[in-house]
């Protein structure tokens, strides 16, 4: 389950706009979802193979040349399908502990 979590986060991070992966862990870090480049990266590569990702590589002044990833069109679409089902299932569990949080 945070498997997809952590997808549905960092494809969403991307649609905003071209994103660095260090940029996409501190977005992450920000909103209290620690993860580290030993997971982010094949992450990353996962979902480029799969044709969500493209990326562009960009100069950079203190070192080597910086991947940026954005979303492609199919990307987008998952992106918006992900966001559907994430929405169901809150839903869902809202509906079914509704009687927990009201018994408190």
């Amino acid at each position: 389950m945070r498997k997809g979590v952590l997808e549905l986060c960092i494809l969403a991070i991307i649609s905003e706009g071209e994103a660095y992966p260090s940029d996409i862990i501190e977005k992450l870090k920000e909103n209290e979802l620690i993860v580290v480049e030993g997971t982010m990266y094949p992450l990353l590569t996962r979902l480029k193979n799969a044709g969500l990702l493209g990326y562009n590589w960009q100069e950079s002044v203190s070192g080597p040349p910086r991947k940026y990833y954005h979303l492609t069109d199919e990307g987008t679409t998952f992106l918006r399908e992900l966001l559907d089902t994430w929405n169901q299932l809150v839903n869902v569990v809202t509906q079914s502990t509704k009687n927990l949080v009201e018994n408190e």
